[in-house]
Parts: C-alpha cells; sequence; structure tokens
C-alpha cells in the first residue's frame, strides 16, 4: 500500500524498562468504572440524545451499578448545563451514586462548571489539558513549562472554589493525548498537579492517563502506565484511571492490560461508543473478568434490556457479533459445535462439572439473560444432527435414540439447504412432527384390544384406504403382537429392531413418548409416538414406520375382508385347523380355497399354518421356562426333531439358539 513512508511511531516509551505487568496473567479484582457515555459517548452521536433520553440513560447506568458517571461538559452548552441541573433539581442521582463533570483548564470554564455542580451531594470534577508533543507545538505553540502552568492553574482554580461549594467534591486531572507525551514530561506535570492538592489515603485524588488517540500497542500502554504507577508522588492518595479509545482496535486490551500494570480506574462507554471507533467497552471488560470468575461489580444480567434501551435513545446499533451482547455471539450454526455444546451441556446437567466449562460457549448464556432455546444452538444448512436434536430436547422434550438422530439432522438439514434459510425451532419440529409423528399415508391401527394366550393375541382394526379389517397378531409382548398382525396383513416381513421410550419433559408431564426402528431389506424405517398411554404412543410409531416401507407403500392390493378372517381363523385355531375344517367354515370348496390363499398371501395352505405356529413358538421361547420339547407339542408338533429342522430352515438358527439371543 503506497504512503505508508509518511507515518512513523508517535509514542514514547518510559526511560526505564517497565515490564512487572508480565508477571500476571489475570485480573484479581474488579476497578472503579466510570461511565462517560453521557458525554464522550454522547458527543460522538449523529444527533446527540435529548434531556430525557439522557435522564433515562443516567437511571439505566445507576441501575447497571455504576458509582462514578460523567455527565457532561456543562461549561461547553446550555444542554449541557441544564442536563446536570435536572439530576440535580429533581434529585435523581443516589447518594452513593458520583456524578463527574468535565472541564477545560481555563479559568472561566472551570467557574461555570463549579455554578453547575452547585448542590450535587457527590460530585468530580476533572480538568484536563493536552501535553503531546504534537499538541504543544501545532496547537498550542507553547513550552513545556507553559503547558505545565496550565495544568497547576487549573488545580489551584479547582481546590479554592471547592471551599466554597455545598457537597463532597473530588478532583481529576488529565494530561489529554498522554500517549504521545514524554513519560518523564507526563509524570512531571502529574506530579506538579498533584502538589497543589497534596491527596492523602483519605481524600484521594484521580490522575487520568488518556489514550486520546490510541497510537501504540497494548503493551507499550501498560509499560507506559507501570512507568506513572511507579512514578508518581502521593501515590497512595492517587487514583489511577485510565481512559482508552479504540483507533487501533485494541482498546479492551490496552485497558486490561494498563489495569496489570497498576491502574486503579477504567472510564469507557456501553459497547464502546464514543469519537471515531470509539471509547473502550466497559461491557467487554466486565464480562472478561466475570468469564474468570471475578465479581464485575456491574450487573449485565438483562443484556437484552440494555440493547434495547441503548440502541433506541443513542441511535446507535449493537452488532451481532458485539462480545456478550450480540444477537449470535452465543449462536453455533457449524454441526460440529453444535455437537460439543449439546455434549458439555448434557455433561454439566449429568453433575460432572462444577464450574463452566461448556465447549465453544465462554460463559453461560442465561448469565446475560439469553435463553438456550432460541440464543445458542441455531439451525441452517451447515448444522448437524447434534444441534437438531438439541433443538427437540429443549425446546420439545424430545430426546432421540442415538441411532435415529442422523437421519432426522440431514432430513432438517436438507430442507434449510434446498430453502437457503434458517429454520426456528417451530419450523424444526414441523418438519420432524411430518415425517416421524403424522406420516400414516397407507394405514393406520385406529384400535387395538389384547388378551394372554400362550403369549398375548393382538386384534387391531386396520385402516387401509376404504377398507377397515380386524386382525389378528401374536407375540411376545403387545407391541410385537400388533406388528406381526400388521405383518399378516399386508404379508409383508421386516424386523422390528429398535424401541425406546420416555416421558415428555416438555409441555406435558403426563405424556410419554415412543420411537420405534424397523428393518426390511437392510434399511431402517424410524417412527415416532406421543401419546397420555405408553402403549397407544407405542403403536403409533410403529404405524409411522411400517407405513414407511416400500413394500407397503408400492402396494397395489388391499386384502379383502375374507383372506383377513380366514388368517384371524388360523391365527387362533393354529392347533386344530384344516384345510377341508376351513373350507366348511367359510362355504368354499377345498380347490378353490387352496388355490384362493395361495393368490392371496404367497403360500399353501400348510406353509401358512406352519409359519403361524413357528412364530407362536418364537413367542414362547422367549416369554416363558418351557422346554423346547413343551413348546413343539403345544405348536402342534409332536416330534422335537421335525421341529427343530423347520425352526432352523426358517430362521437359520435352532430354537435353543433362538432363545440365547440377546
Amino acid at each position: 500500500m503506497k504512503g505508508f513512508e509518511k507515518y512513523q511511531k508517535s509514542y514514547f516509551m518510559p526511560p526505564v524498562d517497565c515490564y512487572d505487568w508480565v508477571k500476571k496473567d489475570s485480573i484479581e479484582e474488579a476497578p472503579i468504572w466510570c461511565s462517560v457515555d453521557l458525554r464522550d459517548g454522547n458527543q460522538a452521536l449523529i444527533e446527540p440524545m435529548s434531556l430525557e433520553q439522557k435522564v433515562e440513560f443516567f437511571k439505566m447506568l445507576v441501575k447497571i451499578g455504576f458509582k462514578e458517571i460523567e455527565v457532561g461538559f456543562p461549561a461547553a452548552s446550555e444542554t449541557e448545563y441544564k442536563f446536570l441541573r435536572t439530576l440535580i433539581d429533581r434529585k435523581l442521582i443516589p447518594d452513593d451514586v458520583t456524578v463527574q463533570v468535565l472541564t477545560q483548564a481555563r479559568e472561566h470554564i472551570i467557574k461555570k462548571t463549579f455554578e453547575a455542580i452547585d448542590g450535587a451531594p457527590n460530585a468530580i470534577v476533572h480538568v484536563y489539558n493536552s501535553t503531546s508533543v504534537a499538541q504543544r507545538e501545532q496547537v498550542f505553540k507553547k513550552s513545556k513549562e507553559q503547558i505545565k502552568q496550565i495544568a497547576v492553574d487549573g488545580a489551584k482554580l479547582l481546590k479554592e472554589l471547592a471551599k466554597d461549594v455545598k457537597g463532597n467534591i473530588r478532583f481529576e486531572y488529565s494530561p489529554e493525548s498522554f500517549h504521545g507525551t514524554e513519560m518523564d514530561y507526563a509524570v512531571e506535570v502529574c506530579n506538579a498537579v498533584l502538589d497543589v492538592w497534596q491527596p492523602t489515603p483519605d481524600n484521594k485524588v484521580i490522575i487520568n492517563l488518556p489514550a486520546t488517540v490510541e497510537n501504540a500497542m497494548p503493551h507499550v500502554f501498560a509499560t507506559q502506565i507501570e512507568y506513572m504507577n511507579k512514578n508518581m508522588k502521593y501515590r497512595d492518595g492517587v487514583v489511577l484511571s485510565l481512559h482508552p479509545h479504540n483507533d487501533r482496535g485494541c482498546g479492551v486490551a490496552a485497558a486490561e492490560l494498563g489495569l496489570l500494570a497498576g491502574a486503579d480506574r477504567i472510564e469507557g462507554t456501553l459497547f464502546g461508543n464514543g469519537e471515531r471507533t470509539g471509547n473502550v467497552d466497559i461491557i467487554t471488560l466486565a464480562m472478561n473478568m466475570f468469564s474468570h470468575g471475578i465479581d464485575p461489580k456491574l450487573n449485565f444480567s438483562n443484556m437484552s434490556s440494555l440493547v434495547e434501551v441503548y440502541e433506541r435513545v443513542t441511535g446507535m446499533r449493537v452488532h451481532e457479533r458485539q462480545p456478550y451482547a450480540g444477537k449470535l455471539v452465543f449462536t453455533a450454526f457449524s454441526g460440529s459445535h453444535q455437537d460439543a455444546i449439546a455434549k458439555g451441556m448434557a455433561w454439566r446437567e449429568a453433575g460432572k462439572s462444577e464450574k463452566w466449562d461448556v465447549p465453544y460457549l465462554p460463559i453461560d448464556p442465561k448469565d446475560v439473560g439469553r435463553t438456550y432455546d432460541s440464543d445458542v444452538i441455531r439451525i441452517n444448512s451447515q448444522s448437524g444432527k447434534g444441534g437438531v436434536c438439541y433443538v427437540l430436547r429443549t425446546n420439545f422434550g424430545l430426546s432421540l435414540p442415538e441411532n435415529m438422530r442422523e437421519e432426522v439432522g440431514y432430513t432438517v438439514k436438507d430442507i434449510s439447504d434446498k430453502a437457503h434459510k434458517e429454520l426456528t425451532p417451530a419450523i424444526i419440529y414441523q418438519i420432524f412432527e411430518d415425517h416421524y409423528v403424522t406420516s400414516k399415508s397407507i394405514f393406520q391401527v385406529s384400535e387395538c384390544h389384547f388378551r394372554q394366550e400362550n403369549g398375548i393375541v393382538a386384534n387391531a382394526t386396520i385402516q387401509h384406504g376404504q377398507n377397515t379389517q380386524v386382525v389378528t397378531g401374536t407375540g411376545n409382548g403387545r407391541l410385537d403382537a400388533v406388528s406381526n398382525a400388521i405383518k399378516n396383513y399386508f404379508n409383508v416381513s421386516y424386523e422390528l429392531s429398535f424401541y425406546e421410550e420416555h416421558s415428555l419433559t416438555k409441555g406435558s408431564s403426563s405424556k410419554a413418548v415412543a420411537y420405534v426402528g424397523v428393518v426390511c431389506n437392510g434399511r431402517r424405517y424410524w417412527g415416532v409416538g406421543i401419546d397420555n398411554d405408553i402403549i397407544k404412543a407405542s403403536i403409533e410409531a410403529l404405524t409411522v414406520a411400517v407405513n414407511k416401507i416400500e413394500e407397503i407403500q408400492n402396494a397395489q392390493f388391499a386384502k379383502d375382508k375374507r383372506m383377513v378372517e380366514i388368517m384371524n381363523y388360523i391365527q387362533s385355531n393354529y392347533l386344530s385347523v384344516t384345510l377341508e375344517g376351513l373350507s366348511d367354515k367359510f362355504y368354499l370348496s377345498k380347490p378353490y380355497l387352496s388355490k384362493y390363499i395361495k393368490e392371496k398371501s404367497g403360500m399353501t395352505f400348510g406353509e401358512l399354518v406352519k409359519n403361524v405356529r413357528l412364530k407362536k413358538a418364537k413367542t414362547l421361547l422367549k416369554t416363558s421356562s418351557m422346554t423346547v420339547e413343551s413348546i413343539a407339542l403345544s405348536v402342534g408338533y409332536q416330534n422335537v426333531e421335525h421341529f427343530n429342522r423347520l425352526f432352523k430352515k426358517a430362521f437359520n438358527m435352532t430354537p435353543v439358539q433362538f432363545r440365547n439371543k440377546k
């Protein structure tokens, strides 16, 4: 970039090394805070605040916990003067709050300032003059002695006028443009002022060192502060204050290192408002301390409300990425980040961490009034399963099984990707509900009745297209029995491979959630049921899952009522049923009946009966302590060896192996 040759370093290092601050790794206690929003911040606004806006802002600063607030430059304009008088006359200044006013080191301005503070219970009169080489030479065209004398004369006048003013009056001096002042000269000027005031530990004054225009790296500022800290007179009677600006984008870092170097006080603004690039951001400074376990002595627990007031009265905007306060600073869109946050939160919920250490979250968002629901995990095309599942759990009480999370995550992510937008929790739930809770396009199970009979027998009412049929199934539990009834009806084979349930933790404590996974031809299908009755929830979940099976979706038939009745009869009479008996029961000839069963089920009558008997045997193997021999007899096989052969051929394992299978 052209033109760099015309620039040079414009700061001054101390005449001796001052690097003791490097030995410290953190700030150990909060400084004294002074808000300069109503002076330095206000004068930088395109449209300065009105009187009532200033009053509202002042009240907010008090509520936050500021004990020192610079309210303006009352001698500079009637507006500034009127604001201060309003605070005093309306008695808006609490007894434990000190208002601060700024004045140049000029006699008539100082006198006007003292008129303005009359009646204030506690006030700081802040006098300044510029001391930098550039200002001395270019602006004031005065010598070092002349500049120092301005400071001394101003200090003397403050001391004299304070005698006649009611209230507790304290003094503050700033060598403006401190950064660009020779360090030994800065000490000389400040000490000359202190010689006038002669502070004591019981009657302290403030020496404020402003980086009026930030022109050096933060460590340079720290060495300058350390030099001042070590060489000022009356040090035990001095509050060493910093007033950093942010021209190099290092205001916070400069303030933090300055505190390590010995400073006691910080002047700054909310969100760093101020001239040019702004003052140091007190919120970031305070919250940085908070994140290290240090009480900042300021309360930012309702950050959203603070932002609302700030934006409304100043006309400024808090950036989405503003530390601790921006709308997106706690938000994770990245799938890996969301997963880590979700696992970190689960770790805390399990009581495994006493201190806050959740990945990607430097502080608990709740501590500044934010919510996990809408502020932390947000979903777009970059998100992963962890984020989607976190939203469903924290907002809707749904703790998805591990095996289900990936599919749900990709389902939601794909919709966000195609829509090119972020998905709200409400939309995410709607997607989940549409895909996994209410998706029953082929059939529904509207009613179920159960009885105990060598396991569980279910009479399930299946609504399929225009048909409503009661179908019988048996199993080793209610859900298994219903599943077998569905298999019987559709003549489809699948495995009920996964089941999980939990109470719904959001919305209604009485509701239960069931998750069912079925596998057909190597592919898993998921369904979810939500109901007050866990059995109904389980059946709903199963129904959704099976509705997704391609063989079901592609079925071109609807089993007629007669075939369903034949199957139900075989289910109930599998021990004694014969083709002849079935023929008499349904008034059909044996040849026709045999052909009919083959066409409708894909099996012969004998194969159909054998299938029912072997399924009954599977149920008994899992639910009873009967011997294999006894089970063989109970399902209609006199010869146990024959039973074993049939069982192994059908299920690729012996009855004993099936019983022992986990």
